[in-house]
């Protein structure tokens, strides 16, 4: 019989991420919703030793695969080892980050266990014993609630990063660890080579503030002021799909439908016209400021505060007042 709740967690570069505390967080308020345990599943290099410290979270036991094969993130191997855990446990719901390695894993995994998925949640809650979910639908214009079928277990979601609250770690709390063996394929048919991550950058998933550009910002050498603010504030720099397309920024730092859908608490946009494809990705933001000198521009109707303004004008000047209040502190 499905009981209790089981949260997915991602571990990288030797900690875990902070989308994986949020859902841990996240899964303790509907253990107790439900009055059930919670439980993780970690896997990882070195995992083992750090997987007592989710106890912070709530997380009352983590089954942890700690083997070299899985420093990285590779379904081959990783969909094989949790579906096997997931199939021991049979929890009444399961857990995962929306991020791009948690929507590939839950899919797989739902498909596996002939489970019903809610991906990119931004709200969950028990209702009558079981989950219900809210999540974006129709490029972000609407907003839907979705519910199991009496009976069908798991009741699998996966959460938008920096929309779940996290909760205050408790140092006292430990969780038990496990470690149970499961079976990896002897051989994949893929591997990773290498992973380029760019040295000081904040990922876009998870930064708190995210200061963007767009085509209004004329030409790839402009973004030096946007970069500038944007390690002011201690955030990460996005774009628009015009200007990736037009070479000016890596596609990493896309935002939008066809790039990353971010959850920042502060999303500054500049020169940027306000699509529909990017507000799909920006849109759930907390606070959005639009920095456009077209009073006309669709991105103010989702802007919290406007400023019509050139942006070449208004944002060195804002630098420079940022500059003094953090000088003032």
């Amino acid at each position: 019989m499905a009981h209790g709740v089981c949260v997915i967690t991602e571990f990288r570069g030797g900690a875990f991420r902070r989308v994986s505390l949020e859902v841990a967080s996240e899964g303790r308020r509907l253990a107790d919703a439900l009055g059930e345990p919670l439980t993780a599943i970690a896997l990882g290099d070195g995992v083992a030793a750090a997987a007592a410290a989710l106890g912070q979270y709530g997380v009352e036991k983590v089954y942890a695969v700690d083997q070299p094969r899985l420093k990285d993130y590779l379904a081959e191997t990783y969909v094989p080892a949790v579906a096997e855990i997931l199939q021991t446990l049979q929890p009444k719901v399961v857990l995962a980050a929306a991020s791009v390695d948690g929507k590939d894993l839950s899919a797989r995994l739902a498909a596996r266990l002939g489970a019903g998925l809610a991906q990119d949640c931004t709200e969950l809650k028990i209702e009558g014993g079981a989950l219900q979910a809210k999540r974006p639908v129709y490029a972000g214009k609407d907003l839907a609630w979705y519910a199991w079928a009496d009976g069908a277990f798991p009741q699998m979601a996966s959460c938008r990063p920096n929309v779940m609250d996290c909760l205050m770690p408790d140092s006292s709390k430990q969780a038990a660890v496990e470690t149970p063996a499961v079976t990896l394929p002897a051989e994949t048919r893929t591997r990773v080579v290498s992973v380029e991550a760019a040295a000081g950058k904040v990922d876009l998933a998870e930064a708190q503030i995210i200061v963007s550009g767009g085509r209004g910002m004329k030409g790839p050498e402009h973004f030096a002021i946007i970069e500038e603010l944007a390690q002011i504030l201690g955030g990460a720099v996005g774009a628009s799909r015009a200007a990736v397309d037009a070479g000016w920024r890596p596609h990493a730092d896309q935002v939008g439908q066809t790039g990353k859908v971010v959850t920042p608490t502060l999303y500054i946009a500049c020169g940027i016209s306000g699509a529909i494809q990017h507000l799909a990705g920006m849109g759930s933001s907390k606070f959005i400021v639009a920095v456009n000198k077209d009073p006309d521009a669709p991105i103010f109707s989702k802007a919290d505060y406007g400023v019509v303004e050139d942006l070449f004008q208004f944002v060195p000047a804002f630098i420079e007042e940022v500059k003094k209040l953090k000088a003032a502190c």
